[in-house]
Order: C-alpha cells, then structure tokens, then sequence
C-alpha cells in the first residue's frame, strides 16, 4: 500500500531496512525474482528499478576501469602492519569506486570484490600478492580495515559493498576447480574462518565470495559452511556471490551434480545468492532456477532468501532513496587520481618497503655518494597486475633515483639483445606497424631485447616499435603492447634449444611454433614445422652491467618477477628461485662492485639464499603502485627509514615446503605457526636505520582466568641518532596441550613512531579467551588450562619474554559416539563428504591408512563396536593406541556408492576406561562417518 504521498513503502526511509525489503519483494513477480540472481541484474522499469551488476574489482584501487589511483598490492599493503593506513587506502579506493559509478551506474557497479583474505599458507600460490598475510590475526585485522575504508562510515548509507574473496580453502591454482582442499576441523576454526569472521563480524564486509575449489570433497559453492557459522558471525544480511563461470562447474568440470539444473538449485539451497555466469547473459542462469522450481528442487522461499540479501545490499548503498540523503551519492568522477590520493599512494609505497638486509652500506648519500650505476628489469619500468589499475601516471625506480641523486647515474636492465636468423639468413623482424616480416638485412626491426623469467618463460621487446612481441589467435605474429598482459599472456614464448645457438621459437599460450616461409611468417602445430632460428647476441646485458657497476660507486640492482607471468592467476610458482638471468646478473654486478645494493620487487618472497651471503644491503617490495619509485628513492637516500615487515615466511628453499594441495599446516609444520626450519627471513621481520631496544615485558597478572582481562606492556626505546617507525609484535606459545600448539602464534601488534631517544610503553590489552583453540570432541572453541610463554620484539624470533598463567578446563573425553572427522593423527586417509548437502567423513587413501582417536572414555566393558561406512568394500581395524591391542576388526562386505551408507557391527570386548584408539583401513577409497561403542548395563 502507498503512503499518503504516494511513496511506495519500499521507498520510505523511516521504515526499517527490513520491512522496506520485504515490501520490495512483495512487489516483485516470480520472474522478475530470478532474474535478480544473475550478475547482471535486470531492470524492473515498472517498479522503478534500474539495472544492478555486482562485481567491481577493487583489490588495491579500482581495476579494469581505466586510469585510477594504484597502490601497492595488497600484500605490500599489509607489508605496513598499519591497519589506519590500509583502510585510508581501502576509503579512497571506494571513493573512487563511487566517481566511476557516477560516470556508469550500471558497468561500473558499486559492489566491490575485495579484499582478499585467504591466508597465504603457501609462497607459491599464484595468487600470493592478493592477499594479505600467512597468519589468520593480521589478515582479520588488515582485511577489516580495508573493508571499513570501502563501506565508509556513514551509518545508513554503504559508499561500497565489499566483498571478501575466497570462501574458502582457495590458496592453490593447480587444477583448481577439480581439488579438494583438505581442512581438518582446527585448521577450518583456527586457521581459515578467522580470516573471514574479523571483517564479517565487525560489519566491515558485506558480502562474500565462494571459491573455485572443493572443501573436504565438496564444491565451496554448496559447503555448508555458508549458513552454518558465515552467516552465524553478525546479525546483519551477507550477500554470497559465486566465482566467475563457478555456477556451471559443479554440473561440468566438478561433476558434483547431473546438470546445471541441479547444480544452480543446490547452490540457492546451500546459500549462494548471485550467480556469476556466462558473463552478462542471464539466459543460462534464469533457465536453470526456472526448471529448478518446476522440478520441485527449490522453493520459492529459496529465491526469496537470495533476493532478499541482494535487495538488503542494494538498498543499504541508497540506490532506493533520493541522492540529496546518500553523502556518496554526490561523489563524481573528478575524485579519480585527485591530487590527495597520490600523497596516500606515496606514503603507502614509503611504508611498505621492507629492509631485508643491511651492513651498513644503507642509506646512501644523495650528494656523496658519487656515481651510481642503476642496473635491471624493474629499474626503470612499474608492472601492473591482472587486479590492477591503469596508472595515471607511474614513477619508476631510475626516477626518483635521478630526483634525489645529485650526483651522475647510469642505467642499463642488464638484458641481452638478440636477433633471430633462418638458416637462409633472413632476420626475423617487424615493421613500425607492428607487422612480422623477414628481412634480408639486420636493423633495429630484427633487434629484440630478452627477458627472461624463469620456468623457460621469455618475452621479446621489438627494439622499433618498442613493444612486446606477441602470437594472436588468428595465427599473425604481432608488437601491440607496450607490457605483456592480459588473461592469456600471448607474449609469452619459449627458446627451445635445438643446439647451442639454434633454437625454436614456441608460443606458450597456443603451444605453437614461429614458422618462416618464403611467403612470411606462420605458425605451425609440431617442431617438426618450425623454423630453425641461429641467435645471435648482438649485445650482452650482463656485460653491459658489469661495465658500468665497476665504473660506479654503488650498484643499485632492481629486479623481481612480471606479475603476469609464471606466479599468477592459474598458475601456481613451481619454486622459490629468482630466474636464473637475473641471478647471474646479480652475481655478476656483486663481483666487480661489493657497494651493491639488491631490490627485489615482487609478488611473492624468494629463496635469496646467496643474495643474503654475499650482497651487504637487500630491501624488498611489493609491485608499489605509481609512486613506488619516489619511495624506494625515500628510503634508499635515507629521507625515510624504512619499517615494512614481512607478512610471511621467506624459506631458504622450496624443500622446507609441504605438498602444495596439502592444506594441513598443523601436521604438515607449515606457515611460521608450526615451521620447525630455520627461515631465511622470519615472519614479521623488517629491518630500520635506526635502533630499538625492548625493556622488560611487564605482564599485569601471573595468572588469569579464562573470562578475565588482563595486559602486557613493553618499552620500546629508539636508540638510533634518527626518527622511525617500530613494529611492536607481541607473540605466545602455549606450553602444555593435549594437542599440537603452534610453536609462537601472534597476538597482538601497534606500529609506533619514535623520534631518537624517545621512549614509549606498548601496552596490549588481552583476554584469556584470546588463547582458545577448537577442539574436536566438543566442537567449540575451549581453553586450557596451561602457562603461556609470551614474547615481544621486532619480529617472531624472540626477544622480551614473559608468561602468565590462562586457567581455563580440562578437555572433555571422547564419548562412545564418535564422530571420525575428529581425528587427533592420521596417515594415509583424506576427508570427503557425507552426503552432498551436509558432513565431513574419512575416506582411506591408502590400505593401512589409519585415524587416531585420543582419550576415547567408555564407563563400563564394552560389547559391541558399530560403524557407519560407505565406499568400498573391506576391513576396519580398531586397535588400541599405535601397538595396542587389536579390539575388533569389522568387514564391509561389498562395494557402495560414496554417499550410501550403512551401519555393521562386530562384537567387542573392551574393559572400558580411557585410551587412544587406532582405526585402521584395510583399503583405499573405503569411507568411515562414525563408530559407537555398546557398553554392558
């Protein structure tokens, strides 16, 4: 009914959000309904509602619009360890976001997906600079504050929806819409949930996206996990949008259900509420929910439960109310690279420069240091990334270098450049068009400059037009773009060596060869085919290198990786090694000038295990944006100190590292949390100009209760001759536990600016229900009692200690229904689900796979063992603990369906009591949700 004015109730902002919705959705036919679930929104012009999409990518500033403000990704970003910062940098970016919807409302949408907080659990995930941290605390704490800066802080109205990325398990690109990612309950409550449940809870984010992956052998798109805890973490509607083409991969690729009917209905049942499909046409996904509905697979109270969150969000960002109410409705495209926004940059850029090593060579004079030969890839150039903005305007390394250096500078990248020649000896060549041809002459069309990146990757830059060779999908061999790029990176090629200077020239994208004919240039299937290119080094990068860094008085070397090449969306690192040219070019620099300074500017750590040897001064940074040069500059010249610290663990190797699908940090001792190694950089560590000393650690309580507060305070003191800025990390470890504890585990953190000879108490206030761990017998959070060892300092290693008693209560023993996903230890087995709507089960992955089960407690004799199976047929052994006695063996007679499960008993003659008890499989592929125990009367 309408008002008396004539407004509709939908449009009344004295109404609660929740009746203004639900009239909304009244209003609203069944078609018109569906059609919402879709990405691309549809107009509803009778009702007056325009068309919506979700999904403006906004990781670190806005991406793919065009010319907007860059910062450093979002790994570097974390890098400051200073949450007020990340999210001044999260409210411009959704400043920006809102002058790009005023330009386009519909394309140009105000729900954003970001931040990322999946933990970066493993370096060589592809996709390791989009997120924030290895450990769950500082990504909760960097992904709220970046969450807070896009929402805004009015207290109606959303500047932007943020939407967290990836819900959940998603740390691998290796066939990553077809693997389990295997989560053991802790892992889920301590390590991944944590990550989400900080920006949801603090109604920073506002919606979530689900993950190409499986969770425990089930789609993240249908996990349960959805509605039982995302949405049990605030009171307020979260919206769930599904991964680009996801949808139909449960019907196709996953091959979870029969077809896409099924598979969209099970997602609404689950709570998935916007299907990102086929791009903008609904038709598939109108489709699919349509028949779902006349199959009976979904109600119409599962479309309005989708409908409703997506209606919440719309409505929160005011798109139902006047444009004078909404302060963000008035922002415009003017916003956009405004003069502020580049002072943020800067200072962003300044704060996460990490120093990595020093022995004294930094920082340098800009007016005695003499000549300075800036020597590399990344020297004079800035990368984009596939999340990132076009750059207004870019300073690079080599120009704040010459900015701030009064002295002379040199520059050269270091590369070889070469040129291609058929055994006729015709030059491979382009003309200033861009266009491939054969040339009987050399010029500066068949020079090329070689880039080479690791994992046989190369790029070739065309010396006349100065652009990227490249293969395009047509079959022509092409120079268009000034930076490879693009989802499919078609400048990549590979030399295949035929002999020492014959190779052939492959396009690793196509998986086609470069091929010369008397016509021209083509491209063929087999090598067989493919031209037999003589390289010729008309000009050797690393002698180039070498002469001037001798000639110099300090050699400043930038190098680093392409943010589109190997590391990257769908392609995991298969390494933690620099590529072999730039290594060789660092080691060639380093002999002939020791004064060398290394930067590495990448997405992700290194193995810099001969850098830390023999190079005296190592600085690291995240790909920083437009004004990463003036920065870098900053802290080279000692107008700034640097204070970045290391969000993650650099290894010496990628032998300290589990298999990279294995998600069990616990068991498998990875991340900084269970690591047992010796890092080549700890987690948290970041060096300064200036000094800090930690005085006692000052813990207000010796002891404290689990509901009690109580306080750790330390004083940091700069006694360095000039001003920085401190990390102060406070870590613990738990002493004694029934289980695994992490060996130090961060609890808390506060960057403070010291001037020299200042002096300044960190007090970090704590609770002892902060020491909670997840335990699996009574599926909650618990704390025990035990003494904690707590530690202050300028990284995870330790420095000031202290501890203090956390009473809490004793675990709970297993009763005689046990559920097997509540393992302690295991081997040789994985978890799948129990059914496809709901459970975690263990199947054996190898025969003699086993399950420990620890304090199992039966009151009385026990007489009978029952266990609920699926799978394949064969033994079960229970044991009791490693070399105990075997209780009982139970036979599952034939083979069944994953999902069709039964129950078999076996007698049994335990005395009762407590113990650990072993399961045993005696096949693979044999799956087991529960054993129950029958005790004597």
């Amino acid at each position: 009914m309408e008002t008396p004015n004539g407004e509709l109730p939908f449009r009344n902002r004295d109404l609660p959000l929740r009746e203004r919705v639900a009239d909304l959705l009244e209003r609203l036919a069944i078609a018109e309904k569906i059609a919402l679930l879709h990405q691309w929104q549809a107009a509803v012009p009778r009702l007056g509602l325009g068309a919506f999409r979700t999904g403006t990518e906004a990781l670190h500033g806005v991406a793919w619009l065009g010319r907007a403000t860059v910062f450093p990704q979002a790994i570097g970003l974390a890098s400051t360890w200073n949450p007020d910062l990340v999210q001044a940098v999260g409210d411009v970016t959704g400043t920006e976001a809102r002058g790009f919807h005023h330009k386009d409302p519909v394309a140009h949408g105000l729900n954003v997906w970001a931040p990322v907080v999946n933990p970066l659990r493993d370096p060589r995930w592809g996709r390791n600079e989009e997120g924030y941290s290895e450990d769950p605390l500082l990504t909760s704490v960097m992904g709220t504050a970046y969450a807070k800066g896009l929402r805004g802080d009015h207290p109606v109205y959303l500047k932007t929806a943020p939407t967290l990325k990836h819900f959940l398990g998603y740390n691998h690109e290796t066939d990553r819409c077809a693997t389990s990612s295997v989560m053991r309950a802790r892992v889920l409550h301590e390590y991944e949930f944590p990550c989400f449940r900080g920006p949801i809870a603090a109604d920073a984010a506002v919606a979530v996206m689900s993950s190409y992956n499986l969770v425990n052998g089930r789609p993240a798109h249908l996990t349960p996990y959805l509605e039982d805890h995302l949405r049990c973490w605030t009171g307020n509607e979260i919206a769930v949008v599904s991964d680009a083409w996801a949808p139909s991969n449960v019907a196709g690729l996953q091959n979870y259900h029969e077809d896409d009917v099924a598979g969209h209905a099970a997602m609404l049942r689950a709570g998935v509420d916007s299907f990102t499909d086929h791009d903008a046409d609904p038709a598939a996904t109108i489709a699919s929910v349509t028949e779902a509905l006349a199959r009976g697979l979904i109600t119409e109270e599962h479309v309005d439960r989708a409908v409703t969150r997506l209606l919440t969000l719309r409505m929160r960002l005011g798109e139902f109310d006047p444009p004078e109410l909404n302060p963000y409705a008035v922002i415009t495209e003017d916003v956009i690279d405004a003069p502020e926004h580049r002072v943020l940059a800067l200072e962003a850029a300044r704060q996460s420069i990490v120093l990595l090593k020093n022995d004294g060579l930094l920082p340098l004079d800009p007016r005695g240091s003499g000549k300075i030969a800036v020597i590399g890839t990344h020297a004079d150039a800035l990368f984009e990334d596939w999340y990132c903005g076009t750059f207004p305007y870019s300073v690079t390394p080599l120009d704040g270098i010459k900015q701030l250096h009064s002295g002379q500078t040199t520059f050269t990248e270091g590369i070889d450049r070469i040129s291609l020649t058929t055994a006729d000896g015709r030059f491979l060549a382009f003309s200033p068009e861009g266009e491939a041809v054969l040339e009987e002459h050399w010029s500066d069309g068949s020079a090329f400059d070689l880039f080479e990146w690791g994992q046989d990757a190369i790029t070739l830059r065309c010396v006349l037009t100065g652009k990227y060779m490249a293969a395009t999908r047509e079959g022509a061999l092409v120079t268009e773009r000034d930076m490879p790029g693009g989802w499919d990176v078609l400048e990549l090629f590979e030399l295949v060596r035929v002999s020492d200077d014959v190779c052939l020239l492959r396009n690793t994208v196509l998986d086609k060869y470069v091929a010369a004919h008397q016509d021209g240039i083509r491209f063929a299937d087999a090598d067989c085919q493919a031209a037999r290119w003589r390289l010729e080094v008309d000009r050797s990068g690393i002698a180039q290198a070498v002469a001037q860094a001798a000639a110099a008085d300090v050699a400043i070397v930038v190098v680093g990786n392409d943010p589109h090449i190997n590391g990257r969306e769908t392609q995991d690192r298969v390494d933690l090694d620099l590529p072999p040219g730039q290594v060789d070019l660092i080691r060639a620099v380093r002999h002939v000038n020791p004064r060398t300074v290394l930067v590495v500017v990448s997405s992700y750590p290194y193995a810099l295990v001969w850098e830390d040897e023999h190079v005296p001064a190592i600085l690291w940074s995240s790909h920083g944006g437009q004004e990463f040069g003036r920065a870098l500059a900053e802290v080279l010249f000692g107008e700034i100190s640097p204070s970045g610290k290391l969000t993650q663990t650099w290894y010496r190797g990628v032998e300290a590292l589990p298999d990279l699908l294995d998600y069990d940090i616990i068991s498998s001792g990875g991340t900084y949390l269970y690591f047992e190694g010796d890092p080549l950089y700890a987690f948290g560590h970041g060096l300064s100009y200036t000094r800090f000393s930690y005085g006692p650690l000052a813990v207000s309580s010796q002891s404290v209760w689990q509901h009690d507060e109580f306080e750790v305070s330390v004083e940091v003191t700069n006694t360095g001759d000039r001003p920085g800025a401190e990390v102060v990390q406070l870590y613990g470890a738990q002493r004694d536990s029934r289980v695994a504890q992490p060996l130090r585990e961060l609890l808390a953190f506060e960057r403070v600016e010291l001037a020299p000879g200042e002096r300044q108490v960190v007090r970090f206030p704590l609770h002892g229900r902060d020491f909670w761990h997840w335990d699996v017998v009574s599926d909650r959070r618990v704390v025990e009692t035990s003494v904690h060892e707590l530690w202050a300092g300028s990284s995870s290693d330790r420095r000031a200690r202290g501890e203090v008693l956390v009473i809490g209560e004793g675990i709970a023993l297993r009763g005689p229904v046990i559920r097997a996903e509540g393992f302690d230890d295991y081997a040789g087995v994985t978890l799948v689900d129990e059914t496809r709507e709901r459970g975690t089960v263990v199947e054996s992955t190898d025969a003699g796979g086993w399950i420990l089960l620890g304090d199992v407690r039966a009151d009385a004799s026990v007489t009978r063992c029952r266990a609920r199976v699926a799978g394949r047929a064969g033994d079960v052994e229970v044991r009791v603990g490693n070399d105990g006695a075997r209780l009982c063996t139970f036979t599952v007679a034939q083979d069944r369906g994953r999902h069709d499960w039964r129950e078999v008993s076996m007698p049994m003659t335990w005395g009762g009591g407590a113990h650990d008890l072993l399961i045993v499989f005696g096949e693979p592929g044999m799956r087991l949700a529960s054993i129950e125990f029958d005790c004597q009367s």
